[in-house]
């Protein structure tokens, strides 16, 4: 087994999640994962790295894959005995004027931005070590989601005490209310993505309250943040911020001292804790 510390980034073959590969093999002093559901993709990535004299590796992963998910987790633990740095960046998001029906963007986007990360967490939480760090890349989207929700809503989701299982709920329920055409009239804001990166944030905040509960001695640190708005394909080519800039926040989440004790359970953009 490795002693090396090991760096993990989902969906990371291109825009915002290559950019946090290509910064943590500059500056994290250990192995850096590139992941990619295509391994083709994945490849090409990590040969483009290696033309910048950068060493990246790289590890299949499908996040909407839960064999693709376990595989990874068995390979950190037999090769590295955990997991120091996990970045959960990978995401989707259909384009403002698609046509595809909005129970069907709904349900394949929170698919992938919720469950698959979900999925994720469930799966190599428990493997990450004693002063690990654990980033969540959500959206400022988030926020103007919770904005457009009932007041009902709002409250659930800023509540301190909402649990992973509500949260699970809330979010299927989001799906199922798109599929009859009521989500509106239940106090949904009309954005998959959206509710999607609310589930993220909210996932995030959960799950820095249980690792206060169950790993305290641990200092594993768990944010959630906003990279910005990053000119990728998911963006688009208007967006006025580098795939590099919209990497700097979650490299600086998942780079934080061993000495730091927050942020934690955080919603941080632009290298500042925001108001949820």
């Amino acid at each position: 087994m490795s002693n090396a510390q090991v760096a993990v980034v989902t969906g990371s073959n291109k825009g915002i999640g290559l950019a946090i590969v290509r910064a943590l093999c500059r500056q994290f002093p250990g192995d850096v994962y590139l992941t990619s559901r295509d391994p083709g993709r994945g490849q090409a990535a990590v040969a483009q790295l290696q033309q910048e004299g950068l060493r990246p590796l790289f590890h299949q992963l499908d996040i909407d894959d839960l064999q693709s998910i376990r595989a990874l987790r068995d390979f950190l633990r037999d090769k590295y005995g955990g997991l120091n740095v996990l970045v959960n960046n990978a995401g989707i998001a259909f384009k403002v004027h698609d046509t595809t029906p909005f129970a069907v963007q709904a349900e394949v986007t929170l698919k992938t931005n919720f469950f698959g990360t979900r999925n994720v967490c469930t799966e190599l939480l428990p493997l990450v070590k004693p002063y690990g760090r654990v980033v969540n890349v959500s959206s400022m989207v988030s926020s103007s989601a919770l904005r457009g929700c009932s007041q009902e809503l709002q409250q659930k989701f800023r509540s301190d005490t909402i649990t992973e299982e509500e949260l699970v709920q809330l979010m299927g329920k989001f799906v199922e209310d798109t599929k009859r055409g009521v989500h509106e009239k239940e106090g949904w804001p009309n954005t998959a993505y959206g509710v999607s990166k609310i589930g993220v944030t909210v996932l995030s905040r959960i799950q820095a309250r249980l690792l206060n509960e169950q790993r305290k001695g641990n200092h594993i640190l768990l944010n959630a943040c906003c990279p910005g708005w990053v000119r990728t394909d998911m963006a688009g080519p208007k967006a006025t911020k580098s795939p590099e800039e919209g990497a700097e926040t979650p490299v600086y989440l998942a780079l934080l001292p061993s000495s730091a004790d927050a942020p934690h359970g955080q919603f941080v953009s632009e290298k500042t804790v925001k108001p949820w």
